[in-house]
């Protein structure tokens, strides 16, 4: 292991012995990792803002763990974390109530970044985000669905709903937006269209049902880290592990497939099955944090611009460091929701609509 400064290949690439690449000078460190059948590259700014992000995660973990009705100060969970000795009631509140908050939103933010890295190196658009194309509004249907129609309200029942109702959307938008080859401006546009309505669906079916269950679905709907325990996170956990597995090759592939598929159909690179791939994972990764705590938004728009911006990167699929962003974000936000009181959904919608409007006018300046 070894710090170059030489031109390389881009971050990221894999050569096996009778492969070759043509080296290009990005003007960065970067630390090669040679073996006998792998060669790689991780940029060393990506090496540092990784870490920035962690200790941000861990602070602000903490820090969420000291509030609530039981008042705990910062000292005391560090002491109930790193001594199994100290008091056994400061313990229980921070192992059993606390913990697993802090886990799931890291867990939440992974998950969501993820997704939003994912489709916005697919439709090669900031806006690609499974929030704007209505991915995530497919996913909260299957749910309201689930939970108001079926009146199956458990973890394992919401977590189907929200897969089947996600996967129907994007094989919908897939449909409707794939006229010969796939614009990414199509795919956003009709996203946005069945977004719309299905969002009139949902709304259709809570004024149609008794006011108790129309209640528990907005309550749901706005997005809470709140009474999740190890219940739900050892299943979630197990998911995303096996999904964000899965979705490993995705960090090759679709940065070559943004540069057109002209160009990954030389490379060997199927189009079509990338993408068809990319949006089974991408919603699999949403639908597992909407069935847990329902649609925090704006977190997969956000968290992979952040994490590009961060790294310097030339494509939004940094997994690592987008997942760590997106983490970030969502432990600070539900920290501040915490203490205002409210949900963290509406933390991340407030944040995230500002972050919004601030992505619409910059891309408006520069196309003027």
């Amino acid at each position: 292991m070894s710090i170059d400064q030489r031109p390389t290949a881009p971050a990221g690439a894999v050569t096996h012995d009778d492969d070759e690449f043509t080296p290009v000078d990005h003007g960065r460190r970067q630390i090669r990792i040679e073996t006998a059948r792998i060669a790689t590259l991780i940029p060393v700014r990506s090496i540092v803002v990784c870490l920035a992000l962690t200790v941000v995660i861990i602070a602000a973990g903490l820090a969420s763990m000291t509030i609530g009705a039981y008042e705990v100060d910062f000292g005391s969970v560090v002491r109930a974390i790193v001594d199994p000795s100290s008091d056994p009631d400061i313990r229980q509140v921070v192992f059993e109530w606390r913990l697993p908050r802090v886990l799931f939103a890291v867990l939440c933010g992974a998950a969501l970044a993820l997704a939003g890295g994912i489709f916005q190196s697919l439709t090669r658009n900031p806006l690609g985000s499974p929030d704007i194309i209505g991915f995530g509004i497919g996913a909260q249907f299957g749910v309201t669905l689930m939970m108001v129609v079926l009146e199956l309200n458990t973890y394992m029942f919401k977590a189907v709903g929200a897969l089947i109702g996600g996967l129907i959307t994007a094989l919908l938008v897939y449909v409707l937006a794939n006229k010969n080859t796939m614009s990414s401006f199509r795919l956003i546009i009709v996203g946005i269209g069945v977004s719309a309505g299905l969002g009139s669906l949902t709304s259709w079916i809570l004024i149609s049902v008794s006011v108790e269950k129309a209640m528990m679905a907005a309550t749901w709907g706005a997005g809470s880290l709140a009474s999740l325990g190890f219940d739900q996170l050892i299943p979630a956990s197990i998911v995303f592990a096996i999904v964000t597995l899965l979705s490993l090759p995705l960090g090759r592939t679709l940065p070559v497939l943004e540069m057109g598929d002209d160009a990954a159909t030389a490379l060997g690179i199927s189009p079509g099955r990338t993408r068809l791939t990319a949006m089974v994972f991408g919603v699999a990764l949403v639908a597992l944090v909407t069935a847990a705590a329902g649609p925090i938004s704006f977190i997969a728009l956000a968290a992979p611009q952040i994490s590009q911006r961060l790294t310097r990167s030339n494509t939004p699929m940094g997994t690592v460091p987008v997942m760590l962003t997106g983490a970030a974000l969502v432990v600070v936000s539900d920290a501040v929701a915490q203490l205002v009181a409210v949900p963290v959904g509406v933390v991340t919608v407030s944040v995230g609509g500002l972050y919004l409007a601030w992505l619409l006018a910059a891309q408006y300046a520069r196309r003027t």
